[in-house]
């Protein structure tokens, strides 16, 4: 044994030793040749940041051979040591590719590179092993936060490039991928030349004839009348008569329907028209024979009883003789009555035309004389079909037959 100076000098070369590694290159965790060990120590003992062969029995963290810790270097394989050297940088995170996710392999195969030997060891070496150890599992932990951003961010990269059907049959289990282009039909662009759905079409003169049409059975306009403007030429031969069509404000019933009504029933061959004795003409100016006229039932009876007759009890119409007006109850022409009731609209005002312009034509009430004919258009169906015990059919025609 040498004394205290040789003693001295074997505790400074010791520790300069474990600082230096072969050839003067400090070991950073970056070995020889370009291949990465990360602490393995010489005759396979691993260091403290594993490595390589970091699996099986020989996984003793940190441990080196005779006890002396090694800080992550290594040597070029079976080198001497040089106890000279520069003192080691900072220790530094290791680099490189991590190892892939459940790799495993053979420890009896693992290559054993040798580390740097150390005699002796002193208090020093055991706080810098423990300091060692703590970076070693502060650079673990690290590691596995890295690992962990990197598995969610290619997640969430997944997520973003996956195509938006996908993502919407993930977020409606049950429902058929959206590429299936039948199952879309909400989203289908419709042509725009495609037909849309057929407009109703408006009622026909036939269709609007045959209703009934609300109105108050005791209205009373405000008695002014308007014409009803156009021309409809005497269709026929004969004593050519000339009307004109006024309506009362405020009815709410259509004038033209009106107007069109006059026009064909007196023109009809079973009407005063059909022996060709007379042909009817509207106009809506100059002098006319006769104005028909549709009123509200309080201004009929106005007009009514300008002549001595009274309209206002039983709500009927009148040939107003000492004026120049036909008066049409527009109740009756809206509603008709009991005696055709409300399946036979278009014969009722048939009827209520022929009957009261026959009365400016000069004819009189005429009674149905035979239990169950026709009626004569001159009867006053509105009022009644039976009259004095003898029961008639309803009849708008003067010539039923023809």
């Amino acid at each position: 044994m040498g004394g205290p100076a040789e003693g001295e000098v074997g505790r400074q070369r010791g520790a300069l030793r474990h600082l230096t590694p072969a050839h003067g290159t400090p070991m950073y965790g970056t070995p020889a040749h370009g291949t990465p060990v990360y602490g393995t120590p010489a005759h396979g003992t691993p260091s403290y940041g594993g490595g390589v062969h970091d699996t099986g029995s020989h996984a003793a963290l940190g441990t080196p051979a005779h006890g002396v810790p090694v800080y992550g270097g290594s040597v070029r394989g079976g080198h001497p040591q040089h106890e000279e050297g520069t003192a080691p940088r900072p220790y530094a995170p290791r680099t490189g590719a991590p190892r892939p996710a459940g790799a495993e392999e053979d420890p009896a195969k693992a290559p054993v590179v040798p580390g740097p030997r150390h005699e002796t060891g002193t208090e020093a070496d055991e706080q810098a092993a423990r300091g060692g150890l703590g970076r070693t599992l502060t650079g673990v932990a690290a590691a596995a936060v890295a690992t962990v951003l990197a598995v969610v961010v290619t997640g969430q990269v997944a997520e973003k490039d996956e195509a938006p059907g996908t993502a919407h049959a993930a977020e409606q289990p049950g429902e058929r991928p959206s590429d299936d282009s039948a199952s879309r039909s909400d989203q289908r662009a419709v042509p725009s030349n495609a037909p849309s759905a057929a407009a109703k079409p408006p009622p026909t003169y036939e269709q609007l004839i045959a209703r009934q049409f609300p109105i108050d059975p005791k209205l009373k306009g405000n008695g002014t009348f308007k014409a009803v403007p156009g021309f409809q030429k005497a269709p026929g031969k004969g004593n050519l008569v000339r009307y004109r069509i006024d309506v009362e404000e405020g009815l709410g019933l259509d004038q033209n329907l009106f107007a069109t009504t006059v026009f064909k029933t007196l023109n009809d061959r079973r009407s005063w028209a059909g022996k060709g004795e007379m042909t009817f003409e509207r106009v809506s100016s100059g002098e006319p024979q006769f104005v028909i006229t549709l009123a509200s039932p309080g201004t009929t009876g106005v007009w009514c009883a300008k002549s001595g007759l009274d309209t206002l009890a039983e709500n009927v119409s009148c040939d107003s003789a000492q004026t120049d007006r036909v008066m049409i109850n527009a109740y009756r022409w809206a509603q008709g009555s009991e005696t055709f009731g409300p399946k036979a609209m278009f014969a009722y005002r048939q009827m209520l035309i022929n009957h009261e312009v026959g009365h400016r034509l000069g004819h009189g009430h005429v009674n149905c004389g035979t239990e169950g004919a026709l009626a004569p258009v001159m009867q006053q169906q509105t009022k009644s079909l039976d009259i004095g015990g003898i029961k008639c059919r309803p009849n708008p025609w003067v010539y039923p037959g023809s």
